[in-house]
């Protein structure tokens, strides 16, 4: 029976793999480049080491037991572990070694998206094997996220400033207010006044910014968005009027579809920053990160490469 793993062992058991890859012990002859009596003898000395059948072979076609099935979950799992190992070993003596979460919030401009990347190919420089992994998320939630551990650093607007983060200041992104063609407003788009807009019924933010109700104060809300796609398609109805991204509008501005309205009298910005854990900010990864971030944004970012995009069957170029 198994009690413990074995050189052998872990070479029957990519056999084992192989001949389940290729649905069969003749058809695994080409990968593992040995005759199929030794691969059917190597097989039968996995199943007298397991102590059960693993598969059914013979005229009616290879096909695993369901004992079977279940060792081939496992078995990936372990050779998967084992290369996971090797990588590590060979990578134990570099700078930085591990994994970096990094959180972003949905519909960040492309500019500050080069900026991102700009960063990160600056960090891949350093002497290190960091795997990272990049999650994009509503705002709220990502401050939960860096409290819970999942992340490492995000990157986005934080309303409120929790205990046991650090935040520092990255970018300002222009927020303005717009309509659809076909809404009232739409001709008269830079001669509206404050009482045009709040007699306007309006789509709100799931997570309202506060510096949008500010610059309106009370206004008809008739519908709440939870993305900025969601308001978008709203806006677009010409039925809502409401704030979205200034990158984010401009797309639909050039086309003719999207409006922004008093532009010099509605538009707002909204900080955004680099937020991480305080008890995070000496590990290594983290601080070679957040410097090499904070670096790129301390000269300018190159414009990113023109967008071609799809609308209406058509390709338009942003």
């Amino acid at each position: 029976m198994f009690s413990n793993t074995s050189d052998l062992d872990l070479r029957l058991v990519r056999v084992f793999l192989a001949i389940v890859d290729a649905r069969g012990i003749t058809a695994a002859e080409a990968a593992l480049g040995v005759r199929q009596s030794t691969i059917s003898t190597q097989l039968s000395a996995l199943e007298a080491r397991v102590g059960f059948k693993l598969c059914d072979r013979g005229r009616g076609g290879f096909r695993l037991t369901s004992k079977g099935e279940r060792l081939v979950h496992s078995a990936r799992a372990l050779v998967a572990a084992t290369i996971e190992f090797g990588a590590r070993v060979r990578d134990i003596d570099r700078e930085l070694v591990g994994t970096l979460g990094i959180g972003l919030i949905r519909q960040a401009s492309p500019v500050e998206n080069m900026r991102l990347a700009q960063a990160i190919g600056e960090f891949r420089k350093r002497d290190q094997a960091v795997r990272f992994t990049m999650k994009v998320v509503a705002a709220q939630e990502l401050e939960e996220s860096l409290i819970d551990s999942q992340l490492d650093v995000a990157i986005g607007y934080f309303r409120h400033r929790v205990a046991g983060l650090d935040y520092k200041a990255l970018f300002s992104e222009r927020q303005v207010l717009c309509c659809g063609r076909g809404h009232a407003l739409f001709h008269k788009a830079s001669h509206v006044n404050i009482d045009d807009v709040r007699e306007q019924d309006w789509v709100c933010r799931s997570d309202p910014i506060p510096e949008e109700r500010a610059s309106i104060g009370e206004r008809q809300m008739t519908a709440i968005a939870d993305s900025i796609d969601a308001a978008t398609v709203l806006i677009l109805s010409g039925s809502h009027i409401g704030y979205l991204p200034a990158h984010h509008a401009e797309f639909y501005e050039q086309r003719g579809v999207i409006r922004a309205l008093g532009r010099a009298t509605f538009a707002f910005d909204v900080p955004m920053h680099l937020a991480f854990k305080r008890s995070e900010a000496e590990k290594p990864i983290v601080r070679a990160f957040c410097e090499n971030l904070l670096s790129v944004y301390g000269r300018p970012a190159k414009a990113p490469e023109p967008l071609v995009e799809r609308i209406d069957g058509a390709h338009l170029e942003s």
